[in-house]
């Protein structure tokens, strides 16, 4: 396993084409390879805001991260145990959140020029989130969250609360604070949508959102 990879635009402009004819027949979608691609160009605004020089390591984590997101049920579970992926009781339950681990798990196989810590990191916790996520880690699942397709009330009004507040006229203090109440926003959103559905909730999602309330309510009290 790799740290780091270099990645150069000649490499992406490879993958955007790879990942569109896996080994395995599959084809990505239009719908997802336009969500896909959609994911990358918002991955390089955030990047532009926070860390340009990680700009085309958040682009592609963006355009692998839902790789195995048109996988059927059946096979993410048969790619978890291949794998030697942990599924709890609750991510059982929780189907749509496979394909983010088993995307990760892939890489090494399927795209080894990729297959970086940072990467596979970025792509893993793209879905639920997790406590002490790193800086490149928020940037992507962000991305995936407001890409410009997206067009569900949630992630549009998540999407102007982020760029209505203007962080790039914001100390780079406060834009990394707006990035985690835009987190804490967001993960306050999807937790509302699962308990309104009846479904399950992840516990990385929920450690995630502890964490970032704790953190705000340390702010305040300081």
């Amino acid at each position: 396993m790799n740290d780091t990879v270099l990645v150069s635009d000649e490499m992406l402009s490879a993958l955007r084409d790879k990942i569109t004819r896996r080994k395995d027949g599959g084809l990505m979608s239009e719908k997802r390879y336009g969500h896909t691609l959609e994911v990358e160009k918002m991955a390089v605004r955030l990047a532009e805001l926070y860390v340009p020089e990680k700009s085309n390591t958040l682009r592609a984590a963006a355009l692998l991260h839902d790789i195995t997101k048109e996988y059927s049920a059946e096979l993410q579970i048969k790619l978890c145990a291949e794998y030697g992926i942990d599924v709890s009781e609750t991510e059982a339950y929780a189907p749509k959140t496979f394909h983010a681990k088993t995307a990760a798990a892939l890489l090494d196989a399927e795209f080894p020029e990729f297959a970086s810590d940072e990467i596979k990191e970025c792509v893993r916790w793209h879905t639920t989130g997790r406590a002490d996520m790193t800086l490149c880690e928020k940037l992507v699942y962000l991305a995936d969250y407001i890409d410009m397709s997206r067009s569900f009330e949630d992630c549009v009004r998540l999407r102007n609360y982020f760029f209505d507040a203007r962080p790039e006229a914001m100390t780079e203090e406060e834009r990394l604070r707006h990035l985690d109440d835009t987190l804490l926003l967001s993960y306050d959103m999807t937790i509302r949508g699962l308990l309104e559905g009846g479904s399950p909730i992840s516990e990385d999602t929920i450690a995630a959102r502890n964490e970032l309330a704790v953190k705000r309510l340390k702010r305040k009290t300081l």
